[in-house]
């Protein structure tokens, strides 16, 4: 399954390191990343694939866990869901 994570916050060292590692440490790929900077707020967007043995759910805990730890907000959407919702 594909899902798309938006993260969004005050631009500080480590944000695409320690969502990353959340990733890699619930056997997430990352297929495509885009970040960018405005003025002080980072952003970015990732496209992942989700194969591991966690559940949709799991992953989007852990996460939202992570960037509450971080100070940034973290997003996660279904892949046919944010297309869904990008056509609407």
């Amino acid at each position: 399954m594909k899902a798309v994570v938006t993260v969004v916050g005050q631009d500080k060292t480590g944000i695409v390191a320690g969502i990353a590692t959340e990733l890699a440490a619930h056997e997430v790929n990352i297929l495509d990343l885009s970040q960018t900077i405005m003025s002080s707020t980072f952003t970015m967007s990732m496209l992942v694939a989700i194969s591991g043995e966690d559940s949709f759910n799991e992953i989007h805990a852990a996460l939202k866990e992570k960037g509450a730890s971080m100070g940034v907000s973290v997003h996660v959407q279904r892949e046919e869901i944010f297309d869904t919702m990008a056509h609407v």
